[in-house]
């Protein structure tokens, strides 16, 4: 079927912005300040069916906009991962592409730096929700919630007394456990602030950027540079480090051999961090006692093998699920373009250290290698 053609706006003399998804629902007034500046491209959701996308931008539909702006996670990524095949027909002066949502898994930020192009994500924003959606799964894996909601739903007396009367042998309170984060990042010290708090949970933490010690000393968190020693010494395992697009999985049965037999895991960062056949077998042995994923391998498709599991609680990637979060991630996203666009810094840039990396060593025409991903996440 033919795409129809969008005619191009008119010529004028202030930046334009291309706005992908929804209306703006939660910042009207900021909304109102940004139109007031900039002229504000909008189209339809047909025109963001990949093919259409591609072509609108091969074709110049939507002239020379010099930002982008994605203030809602559920809309405005129809047409999949930002990869080369798209990045490539970009116009030229494009500075600042700003998207609601913390992670940045699909989206190819050295191939924008490359361009000169900088991407600001919507850190912070989901940082409550995400928190609190944590503590609840780290609750259901040491207290066996997922069994003892299933059996109270099943309307058997049978299945109820059971869970009523065994689950108690296999429970345990999260307090005085060790948690080991890997990613303390600001929703991984969020869990962390949030388990001592709550729990007195042992903070143990994996990551390439070690916290000052004034964050560490209030959760008392230990720093393990070498992932190993965490695992030996950790009762419950919970994952908030950035994944890559076309990343490997982080957590592999070799992986889940060095946890303690019978400890728990917890992810709310991104499903394909983690092998799910090698997750289920540890289940399913006895490696691992109990699992509580926010975030799948194939959303929205889940696990065949974990989704009957007694000792497995899974949501629906709602971590960050809160009205709070969508108000501040249509606010961060135009008040990054907007301070981009005004020559001022960026408030959650991703990749402006990669920017001036590729300016400084020549990365323009070469390709990213993995220490170049670690040193970006």
């Amino acid at each position: 079927m033919p795409i129809a053609m969008t005619p191009s706006p008119p010529p004028s003399d202030r930046a334009r912005i291309l706005f992908l998804g929804d209306d703006i629902t939660y910042n009207p007034t900021l909304y109102q300040r940004l139109t007031s500046q900039f002229d504000i491209v909008h189209p339809p959701p047909a025109d963001l069916q990949r093919p259409a996308f591609l072509q609108h931008l091969r074709d110049g539909s939507w002239g020379r906009f010099q930002a982008i702006m994605r203030p809602s996670w559920h809309t405005g990524g129809e047409m999949g991962n930002w990869d080369e095949e798209l990045i490539r027909l970009l116009p030229p002066g494009l500075k600042v592409y700003a998207s609601a949502g913390a992670g940045y898994d699909w989206v190819d930020v050295f191939a924008l730096a490359k361009r000169g192009i900088l991407y600001c994500n919507g850190a912070g924003a989901s940082t409550e929700a995400v928190g609190d959606m944590a503590l609840w799964h780290i609750i259901s894996v040491f207290r066996n919630m997922a069994s003892s909601f299933l059996a109270a739903r099943s309307m058997d007396p049978k299945q109820f007394s059971l869970a009523h009367h065994e689950l108690p042998a296999t429970s345990y309170n999260p307090r005085g456990r060790t948690l080991g984060i890997v990613g303390l990042g600001n929703i991984g010290y969020a869990i962390a602030l949030k388990a001592y708090a709550a729990f007195g949970m042992k903070i143990l933490y994996h990551d390439i950027v070690r916290k000052r010690p004034e964050q560490e000393d209030l959760v008392q968190a230990e720093f393990h540079p070498d992932i190993d020693s965490m695992l030996r010494e950790t009762d419950c395992l919970l994952l908030a480090t950035p994944s890559t697009l076309g990343g490997r999985p982080f957590l592999t049965s070799e992986l889940i051999a060095q946890l303690p037999r019978g400890a728990r895991f917890v992810n709310i960062a991104r499903g394909s961090l983690v092998d799910e056949d090698a997750l289920a077998e540890a289940l399913e042995s006895g490696q691992l006692a109990a699992a509580g994923l926010d975030v799948h391998a194939s959303e929205p498709h889940v696990n065949e093998r974990m989704v009957n599991m007694a000792n497995v609680t899974m949501t629906c990637h709602t971590g960050g699920g809160a009205v709070e979060t969508k108000t501040a991630f249509e606010q961060l996203a135009m008040e990054n373009v907007e301070r981009v666009l005004k020559g001022m810094e960026a408030l959650t840039a991703v990749n402006g250290h990669l920017i001036k990396e590729s300016m400084t060593n020549g990365h323009a025409n070469g390709h990213a290698t993995n220490g170049d991903w670690n040193r970006a996440l």
